[in-house]
């Protein structure tokens, strides 16, 4: 069997790392690459990847030059987490008979939250024989797909709460300024009216992925608002310094109600000076299991392994949209990918 051929459809933060990682994968190639951002395009991809040698593929802004050329078996898409915002670039791949990875958080599971979105994706992928599927390690994983996984242990289910506690010390700057470190109260506030800090996007996906697979029909979805995460003494990042007082990130809760019950909370927290950090599941039924990671699994590290690791699956499934739910249980590729088709 030949190499797996990849695209790249994003070539940011995200988008470099993961194929950084690809670039060490062996039995995949990467083919070719898209983006908008104009400093990019025209140069070689391991220019733009910091890796002081060109590798042969200049990143183009036109997506079907790129996969008429190529003919990529797969594309890793990873540019929004928007799915009105990545929807058009999502069936530009199709339309050419490309599976598609994303990293898009409300791809991992639009059927709730965009419903006619999610119809036409399905319809088109189905119709071009490939396969959709959105993941990453929150949504797609943490919050979701192993809870749903510990569920199997179950006989009894009365309710499942979910946490991630993360220092943002750790993460990109982007990162810690999409929470709203170092900022006054008063700054965080405005920021949130104007919609430039937004909360962390998925948690309303992964109550719903949870549910559906459980054949639990909810009464709602609540999103608590984003609440700002005051330090309580001095701390800093490599980038940030948060004093006393002001913010240090934000916390974001969501609910899923079951005949007037709370029956799924999910709790994201992620700020600078985190004392511990965690992922934890409580899952309270017969038996009632808890789990907890310690401490939380990096978010860059783990949204590369998980989307990796996911194309064997993807290129092995059935056409249409896909979840997570939808595929056989994850695992690591580590070896040759073709040992894994």
């Amino acid at each position: 069997m030949d190499e797996v051929k990849v695209a790249l459809y994003g070539v940011g933060a995200v988008g470099s790392l993961i194929a950084k990682s690809l670039l060490e994968k062996k039995g995949v190639k990467i083919v070719g690459a898209i983006d908008a951002a104009k400093e990019k395009v025209g140069k070689d991809l391991g220019e733009v990847l910091g890796l002081n040698r060109k590798i042969g593929i200049t990143i183009s802004s036109d997506v079907d030059v790129v996969l008429s050329k190529t003919k990529p078996d797969i594309a890793i898409h990873a540019t929004s987490s928007y799915l009105k915002d990545t929807y058009p670039q999502i069936v530009s791949i199709v339309k050419h008979g490309v599976n598609v990875i994303s990293t898009c958080e409300e791809l991992s599971y639009p059927y709730y939250s965009e419903p006619k979105i999610a119809k036409e994706l399905d319809r088109l992928a189905k119709k071009h024989d490939v396969t959709v599927l959105g993941t990453g390690i929150n949504p797609g994983f943490l919050m979701d797909t192993l809870v749903i996984t510990l569920t199997a242990a179950c006989q009894k289910i009365e309710k499942i709460e979910a946490a991630r506690v993360m220092d943002a010390a750790t993460r990109r700057l982007p990162f810690q300024r999409k929470i709203g470190a170092g900022l006054t109260v008063e700054e965080f506030k405005q920021k949130i009216e104007k919609r430039e800090i937004t909360g962390h996007v998925g948690l309303e996906q992964s109550i719903a992925m949870i549910a559906a697979a459980l054949a639990w029909k909810l009464d709602e979805i609540r999103i608590d608002p984003v609440e700002p995460v005051i330090a309580k003494e001095p701390a800093e990042s490599e980038f940030i310094k948060v004093d006393a007082g002001k913010v240090a990130g934000l916390r974001q809760t969501a609910r899923g109600i079951r005949k007037g019950k709370e029956v799924i909370v999910l709790d994201f927290q992620a700020y600078i000076g985190a004392k511990e950090e965690y992922d934890a599941i409580t899952i309270t039924g017969v038996p009632t299991i808890k789990q907890r990671i310690q401490p939380c699994v990096h978010g860059d590290a783990g949204t590369v392994a998980i989307i990796v690791n996911s194309i064997p699956k993807v290129l092995k499934a059935s056409a249409g949209l896909l979840t997570m739910k939808d595929l056989p249980v994850p695992s690591a590729v580590t070896e040759d990918m073709r040992k894994y088709i």
